[in-house]
């Protein structure tokens, strides 16, 4: 140290990080987890849009409709499509057991996999070939439902009836859970605007990244 100053030689001074090259770190991370957003977004999507054009439907131990909307004991027109085509998948004879899912909401009197079960017996199947599953209230719990009755009735692969845009979360967690499904988009019964569709591609995206989220 010097007796003229009482500052330390320059050469034993901590060197500082300079303000202009922080904010350069700090833009090229904000930017690097930018284009990482956009790519997976990109990914899901196509995910999204491979499962909801591929029709998969094949010869399984059972057909699972994943429940929609119920109107005071009728399905809505979203439900009553879904149910359709798994019954045409049944009449097909691509499986002789059909499972019906989704609970109620709340003050409902009807759940969903109720209704279902309905629908199909009116329409001509046996009661003791359905399965109604009655409590689930969201697509994981379903698929949670879904398994313990595949493991209850030694069911090894499952054809599984949604929305296009639904099947590709559906399939990954049926496949966390262990399940052999095959995915079947129902026809839609009427056409969407691009807003809708937008609506429930940004919606499967949300939910499918907050579900890989959680499981790390």
């Amino acid at each position: 140290m010097t007796a003229e100053s009482g500052q330390p030689p320059s050469h034993h001074r901590k060197p500082t990080a300079r303000p202009g090259r922080r904010r350069r770190i700090l833009s090229l991370t904000f930017a690097a987890l930018f284009v990482a957003a956009i790519l997976w977004v990109a990914h899901v999507d196509l995910e999204i849009r491979y499962y909801a054009r591929h029709d998969q439907a094949r010869s399984a131990d059972a057909i699972a409709v994943f429940g929609a909307a119920e109107y005071d004991g009728r399905p809505s027109p979203v439900l009553r499509d879904r149910l359709r085509h798994a019954l045409a998948l049944y009449r097909q004879g691509l499986a002789p057991i059909l499972i019906t899912l989704g609970g109620k909401e709340a003050g409902d009197i009807y759940s969903e996999g109720g209704v279902g079960r309905d629908y199909l017996v009116a329409h001509g199947v046996p009661e003791a070939h359905i399965i109604a599953e009655t409590h689930s209230d969201n697509t994981e719990q379903s698929v949670a439902a879904l398994s313990l009755i595949a493991i209850k009735n030694n069911l090894h692969s499952i054809d599984v009836v949604s929305d296009g845009t639904h099947l590709f979360r559906i399939h990954e967690l049926c496949k966390a859970y262990g399940l052999h499904v095959y995915t079947s988009p129902r026809p839609l019964g009427r056409p969407i605007s691009e807003w809708d569709h937008f609506r429930r591609v940004a919606h499967e995206i949300a939910s499918y990244t907050a579900w890989r989220l959680h499981l790390h």
